[in-house]
């Protein structure tokens, strides 16, 4: 049996050092991915390298479960579907700490902990933003389109530009300019 690492951070600016300080020394072959956690096995190029190079009996190491996913609740749910494709996994520290080839009821105790601590952050969450309206307050993020840009990214829609080139000339991401134009057409068909 041979424990093949697995590195993650969803950045390019984040460092990797403290995860492979951790793996390096145990693992025979330590693969890094800097992409968000919240893509399926299926869309992570190094967590899919690692899981090609394993052989039976191998056994695929994180340094914490959220290195499986964006956060503990995602990263256990990573860590049953590699359980559901006879992936054996190794997690060296935090509430998944140990080897596993299936799921147990610590696991699924940390699964259902994880779930409600989510349920919670949201509930306050929307109790803070709905108090803060009540005072007269918007909470939430600052929008990124302010006037100027709205008009920039309709007349660029407009020339036919699509999405992803007005998200790179007006410096936003493609996500923010397809709510603004779903937003626009929406007030159109008022």
């Amino acid at each position: 049996m041979a424990l093949i690492g697995l590195v993650r951070v969803s950045t390019k600016k984040q460092e990797t050092e403290r995860q492979h300080d951790a793996l390096d020394s145990i693992c025979v072959k330590v693969f890094e991915e800097k992409v968000s956690g919240r893509l399926a096995v299926d869309h992570r190029p190094g967590l899919q390298e690692a899981l090609d190079y394993m052989r039976d009996g191998d056994m695929l190491t994180v340094q914490e479960v959220d290195r499986l996913g964006r956060n503990l609740l995602e990263g256990l749910i990573v860590l049953n579907d590699l359980f559901e494709r006879g992936i054996a996994v190794k997690v060296l520290e935090g509430i998944a700490a140990g080897e596993h080839t299936e799921r147990s009821f610590v696991l699924d105790m940390a699964l259902a902990l994880a779930e409600d601590r989510r349920r919670d952050i949201v509930r306050k969450t929307r109790n803070g933003l709905e108090a803060a309206r009540k005072r007269g307050r918007v909470g939430g993020r600052p929008r990124v389109i302010d006037d100027d840009k709205r008009a920039a990214i309709l007349s660029r829609r407009e020339r036919g530009e699509s999405i992803r080139v007005i998200a790179a000339g007006v410096g936003i991401s493609v996500g923010a300019v397809h709510n603004a134009l779903t937003e626009e057409a929406a007030a159109d068909r008022r």
